[in-house]
Formats: structure tokens, sequence, C-alpha cells
């Protein structure tokens, strides 16, 4: 089906259909709009004519809906149905949605749904929810078919048929012993073309990668990604399955950690959006800042070590600044490789601590060609050779130094179980502005005379 993507043709359609109460209009809406397109037209409209909208639909458009809402859109429409209707909404969604949702109402309302539903249903959510939000079990899929290896091909068709129209992974068979271990995974192409009488356990395939479900999700994130899985048992304690992350499912989170990474770098909360209220921003963000000022302050004090010679030689306070905002850059781009291989587990701070020289050489050979010309500049400015001189030996120093900080950093966070992307950023700005007002100037310092 092709859809639709004009925000204001749709947002006309949805207001004339408001007006005009037509329940054909808001199906033909719907047939033709992508779920995602319309929430964000509903995410514009008041509370009264959203609601009246929505009870136009039947509950599996509904859920459609509610999948591909933001939260605050989710919660909102949850709170236009009784439980028993919820509950009818939510057998058109998958497990990990519907325990998504209930993790952002009310308690009261939460308790209430669970305990409407049936046993073996709600014990499931429970599950889901025992965990927190970004372990593996918060992101996996309960709609999967595990069957015991004991079981013939005959019989695991049965199964599989009984089971087929509840579940969301069916090309895949999990295979497990009789304590619901996982043994492997069986295609169903195998298990269709195999002999009746054949047991599945002599057409198990060994799965050898698993997670378990308190584990973060970016470490399944992780594997999916190196090692190009299309599934991902999550497993608990005894290796009994409880779940599976799809490739699919990674791509959210994937994207969240990136989001959450560069909202990190620049010193903001991630739970903070452009239009979160002004208290909100104010605590994301005025820690950061405070933090900041201290280190501005270590700066400004090595700057002021150096106030005699600054004050006889005025134009080392025009040169200052391209010292320490090269080192800066230097390192933002070591910082900035090694923030993304982390993220990637691909690198490690025993493993790759002799790539170090390579960021030396970096720093040397970056260093010399950018203070090579920043030199030449000055000397044309300023008509001294001296102070060309400095700022090239300056810059590659304050480089190399630049490059070992911002390579080493974010592996000695991450060594120390701290959040790399938090720290690295603010400690690497302190070192290379530091560093780099300590070195100019102290070059300046030594070879005043020849500047005067």
């Amino acid at each position: 089906m092709e859809y639709e993507s004009d925000y204001n043709l749709l947002k006309e359609k949805i207001d004339a259909c408001i007006t005009e109460g037509s329940v054909q209009n808001a199906k033909n809406i719907f047939d033709s709009y992508h779920s995602v397109d319309i929430d964000e037209v509903l995410e514009d409209l008041d509370s009264a004519d959203l609601q009246y909208f929505l009870f136009m639909l039947d509950p599996e458009e509904i859920a459609n809906l509610i999948e591909n809402a933001e939260e605050e859109l989710q919660v909102m429409m949850a709170g236009f149905y009784s439980t028993k209707e919820l509950i009818d909404i939510f057998s058109y969604m998958t497990n990990a949605d519907v325990a998504d949702l209930l993790g952002l109402l009310p308690t009261i309302k939460r308790k209430d749904i669970l305990n409407y539903m049936k046993k073996s249903e709600s014990n499931i959510l429970k599950m889901i929810l025992s965990y927190d939000d970004d372990s593996a079990a918060g992101i996996m899929t309960t709609e999967f078919i595990s069957l015991k290896q004991s079981l013939t091909v005959r019989e695991a068709l049965l199964k599989i048929k009984e089971i087929a129209p509840t579940t969301e992974i069916i090309e895949s068979i999990f295979i497990t012993d009789n304590l619901h271990r996982l043994q492997g995974i069986v295609d169903l192409r195998e298990i269709l073309v195999a002999p009746g009488f054949k047991p599945l356990a002599d057409l198990v395939e060994t799965h050898p990668f698993f997670v378990y479900a308190d584990q973060d999700q970016e470490e399944a994130s992780n594997l999916i990604y190196k090692y190009d899985l299309k599934y991902l048992p999550v497993v608990n304690k005894n290796e009994a399955i409880l779940g599976v992350i799809t490739s699919d499912d990674i791509i959210d989170v994937m994207e969240e950690e990136h989001n959450e990474d560069i909202l990190a770098i620049g010193g903001v909360s991630k739970d903070e959006e452009f239009d979160s209220n002004f208290f909100h921003s104010v605590k994301s963000r005025l820690p950061w800042l405070v933090i900041n000022l201290f280190t501005a302050f270590m700066a400004s004090a090595v700057v002021s070590m150096f106030e005699d010679t600054i004050s006889q030689v005025v134009a080392l306070a025009a040169a200052m600044p391209i010292v320490t905002g090269m080192g800066g850059n230097a390192g933002n781009q070591a910082l900035s490789i090694v923030l993304t291989s982390l993220a990637r587990d691909e690198i490690s701070l025993e493993e790759d601590l002799p790539l170090v020289l390579k960021e030396i050489g970096l720093g040397i050979f970056d260093g010399a060609v950018i203070g090579f010309f920043a030199g030449v500049v000055l000397y044309l400015k300023y008509q001294n050779v001296y102070l060309g001189l400095i700022i090239f030996a300056a810059m590659i120093l304050n480089m190399v130094i630049a490059g070992i900080v911002g390579f080493l950093l974010p592996l000695l966070f991450d060594k120390l179980k701290i959040d790399p992307a938090i720290s690295s950023p603010i400690f690497l700005t302190t070192f290379t502005d530091v560093c780099g007002f300590f070195i100019f100037l102290g070059l300046a310092s030594t070879l005043l005379p020849k500047l005067l």
C-alpha cells in the first residue's frame, strides 16, 4: 500500500472528519495514511477532538496508533478507555508494546488492568514490567514459538499451527529442553521438509548468542550489530528462554542510545525535549554549566600566572585562543572516534592502548601543519618570527596532549563504569585549555626578550 504524507492535507481531512462525524471518512484516512503521520496530527488536537476521532475507529486501528505514538499521546489515548476497552485494544498489540504503555500509566490503573486480564497474559506483562526499561527484557517480544527438543516434526507442526496466529516470530523456532533452557534454533522451512517421525533434536542448530534479561539493551544492540543477528534470545539466570529481541527492535535502541550520547556530550539530560518546561530545562542544564564554570576558573588561573608576560606582549592575548581552540577540536576528533567504537563494543583500554601512539603521531603531524599556517599568519601580522615559532611549537604539543586525552579519557571512564559520553567532554576541554594556555604562555615567557 502506498501512503500519502502531506501534514496540512491530512490535518484538513481529520478536522473535516471530526466536524462531519463521518466514520467512513475516518476509516478512509486510516487506509490512506501511515499511523505515524496520523499520530503527528493527533498530537496537535485538543483532548475533545482527539477523543471524538478515536471513537470513530475500531480497536485494531486504535492499537496501531497507540503503538506508533509518542509517550504523552499514548497516555492521553489510553485515558479515554475503560479497563475492558483497553484490554480489547491490547489484544492487537505485542506484549512488549503493552508493557511499555502500562509502565506509563498510574499504578492504580496499571494494577486494575493486570487484575482484569487473564492470568497467563498478566503474568507475562508483570514479568516484563519487573525489568528496567533499558534492560534486554524491556525491549524483548514474548510472541515467539519455543518447542521441546523431544517433539517429533509431526507433533511440532501441530503445535506451530496452534500457536502461529498469536505469534510475531514464526520463521524461526526456538528449541528447549524439558526445563525450558534454550538449546538452539530450527528454521520453519527445515521442519516443513523433514520426515514426520524425526525428533526436533536432530534438526536443531546451536545458537551461541543470547543475553540475560537484566543486561543493558545496549549490550544486546552491540551483539546484533556485531554479528548481524536476526534474533537474539533473552534468558533468565537458569538460561530458560523468556523472550526474543529482533533486529527491528534494535533500530529504536540504537537511535535512543545515539540521541542520549549526543545530549550527554552537550551536557544535557537525556529526557529533555525542545518543548520541555522551563524548570525542567534549568534542572537539566545548570549543573553541567556550574561544573564547566569551575573548569573555566582553572584555565583562568593558568592565564593569570602569566599576566606580566601578556601585559608586555599584547599579541599573545589574540593568539592564545587559537592554540586552545585547535587543541579542543583535535581532542574532540579522537573522542568522537573512541565513543563511537565504545558504543559498538569494538575497543577496550587493555587491548587497544598501543593505539595511543597513533594519536601522538597524528598530533605531531596535524599540529605541525596547523602550527605552520598559524605561525605564518602571526609573523605576517606582527612581524615577529619568534611569535610564529612559539605558536608552531605550542600547537604541536597541545594537539599531542589533546589526542592522548581524547583517546584515553573515554576508555578510562568506561573501565570505571562511568558514562564516558557524559564525563569525557568536560575533562577534555579542561585539559586542552589548561595545557594550551600553559604551554603557549610558558614558551612566550621563556622567549620574552625576543618578543619585545
